[in-house]
């Protein structure tokens, strides 16, 4: 898994597509319990570095009963996006995740995490 998530974190397959350098952002162990998919990162996680770090990510730990230490523990979450990095600005918010992402690698990720116990897809917190 650690292999797995160093290639993707040196992904630049969208690039050209992309406002800022591609800085895919992602959280996940073999062990992970439960996986969060989520949209692709905005701007403050683009920034930051961390996934759901930002006011949707404080909502969704208040909507999970979890504070941040549980929440980024790769352990319990893997948090998961559909484009693993900021897709920039459209005309009415963010513009949607990038299509390349997912196909190249969640296939892989999923094979690596062993036994999830729960797949949430969370779109527009």
């Amino acid at each position: 898994m650690d292999q797995l998530l160093n290639k993707i974190r040196q992904c630049s397959y969208c690039a050209p597509h992309l406002p800022f350098a591609p800085k895919p952002i992602i959280q996940a162990h073999p062990e992970s319990k439960i996986i969060i998919i989520g949209q692709a990162p905005g701007l403050k996680v683009q920034n930051s570095g961390i996934p759901w770090d930002d006011q949707s990510g404080n909502e969704l730990r208040r909507w999970l009963g979890v504070n941040k230490e549980q929440f980024y523990n790769p352990k319990l979450f893997a948090l998961i996006p559909m484009g693993f990095c900021y897709p920039g600005k459209g005309k009415s918010g963010d513009l949607p995740p990038r299509q390349e992402c997912a196909p190249l690698w969640h296939e892989k990720l999923m094979a690596g995490i062993n036994k999830p116990q729960l797949r949430h897809y969370s779109f527009g917190i």
